[in-house]
């Protein structure tokens, strides 16, 4: 059994991975805004929600993150661009998960294997980006991935066995998402959910640091 932290655990993908890890027999302990008023957007919230928590966590996953904020939708030009969007989007995808590691790093295994997991999207990837648009969250999955990367290295002198990731769920079927998915091939939170632990349980350690897709891929950054 496997002590599992999850940030976000009553969203679509969080609350279907919480689900998927107790079905397997792990110990689950789940923090999210609308039950625990926990807002990775607010360093002060995460460390008032991390700081209480004892024991070493095998994985910790922030299973949050929106394409969407009340004030940003997808920008399909340069004309649609906004410092208030693109700063919203920074927050919750790239600088809020970096928050909860820096909070969450001493909740980690130091004597075995242990995960930090952020979901991540393929539209994050700068060497495949075909298609443009999308601004303000690519840049803020990017800069997510980047982040990841080099927290990876520094995870390495105090967590030699520590595997820190990026992981693209692939598309997904939630009411975030809805609007955005049209014909575009889709999986159910719970089919995501069973793909990511399929990721989680075959990393090693020396691909910490890496971006992978749900079929456990490395996706270019």
């Amino acid at each position: 059994m496997k002590q599992i932290l999850i940030i976000g655990n009553t969203g679509g993908i969080g609350k279907a991975l919480e689900t998927a890890f107790k079905d397997r027999g792990d110990d689950v302990t789940g923090i999210s805004r609308s039950k625990d008023g926990f807002d990775i957007t607010d360093e002060a919230s995460v460390e008032r929600g991390l700081k209480p928590l004892e024991g070493n966590f095998d994985i910790v996953f922030v299973a949050t993150g929106a394409l969407t904020t009340p004030d940003t939708r997808p920008e399909k030009s340069l004309s649609q661009l906004s410092l208030k969007a693109m700063s919203q989007q920074f927050l919750l995808n790239a600088a809020g998960p970096a928050i909860v590691l820096k909070y969450s790093k001493t909740l980690l295994r130091k004597d075995a294997p242990s995960i930090f997991a952020a979901l991540s999207a393929r539209v994050g990837s700068i060497g495949d980006n075909r298609l443009g648009g999308w601004y303000s969250y690519r840049a803020a999955k990017a800069a997510l991935n980047q982040l990841i990367h080099s927290a990876s290295i520094e995870l390495k002198r105090t967590h030699p066995q520590s595997i820190c990731v990026a992981l693209h769920p692939g598309t997904v079927k939630t009411d975030l998402t809805d609007k955005y998915v049209s014909s575009h091939p889709a999986v159910t939170p719970d089919q995501a959910a069973i793909h990511l632990l399929s990721v989680l349980g075959q990393l090693t350690c020396e691909q910490s640091g890496l971006f992978f897709d749900w079929a456990g891929k490395q996706v270019e950054w």
